[in-house]
């Protein structure tokens, strides 16, 4: 019989309510979910979870520091689970700068792909933020998928907008979700 793999995780409060963070026992970030760990239990294939703050503190510090605004990408090491061409959609995601978007079809020609494959690559995505999926948008801009909602997306684009200032109505806007989202 297979065993689970074992991750790490912690659970902390965002200016969008609770997130959570998976890593290897490499300190590798397996996922993260926007909720507890129940919802990243969701982002992961069969796994087992342990609490661990010590080896996801490097996750946790850069996550926080982009919601701070101190932080524009991620230098955090990766290891999601997923197929050449799911990684080669995220590696082509991981690119787009922060504050920019760019449409499904861009991405598949970069991955020399079709939009709906590059679509369903994201929809897999364990690794939101980090891997900014939030910044793939319809070919007419419009706001098409998102794990978390379309709510969520919209605000991560409007923070980025704002160039991630601290103290934009972004966070005006995310405090009815942290209050409803916080972990005890």
């Amino acid at each position: 019989m297979n065993r689970a793999p074992t991750f790490h995780f912690t659970q902390f409060n965002t200016p969008m309510g609770g997130f959570s963070v998976a890593v290897d026992s490499a300190g590798a970030v397996a996922a993260t979910a926007f909720g507890d760990a129940d919802a990243l239990l969701g982002r992961l294939r069969r796994a087992a979870l342990v609490r661990d703050t010590r080896r996801t503190a490097a996750a946790r510090e850069q996550i926080e520091a982009w919601f701070r605004g101190g932080r524009r990408d991620f230098s955090i090491e990766i290891s999601p689970a997923g197929t050449a061409f799911q990684r080669r959609v995220w590696d082509a995601t991981r690119r787009i700068p922060f504050g920019q978007t760019r449409s499904y079809g861009e991405v598949a020609r970069i991955v020399g792909s079709s939009a709906r494959a590059v679509g369903r690559a994201n929809a897999t995505n364990p690794i939101c933020l980090i891997v900014p999926c939030h910044r793939v948008v319809g070919s007419d801009g419009s706001l098409t998928g998102y794990a978390f909602g379309q709510d969520t997306k919209r605000r991560l684009l409007d923070f980025e907008a704002a160039g991630g200032r601290p103290g934009h109505r972004f966070m005006a806007l995310c405090t009815a979700t942290t209050k409803a989202l916080s972990f005890a």
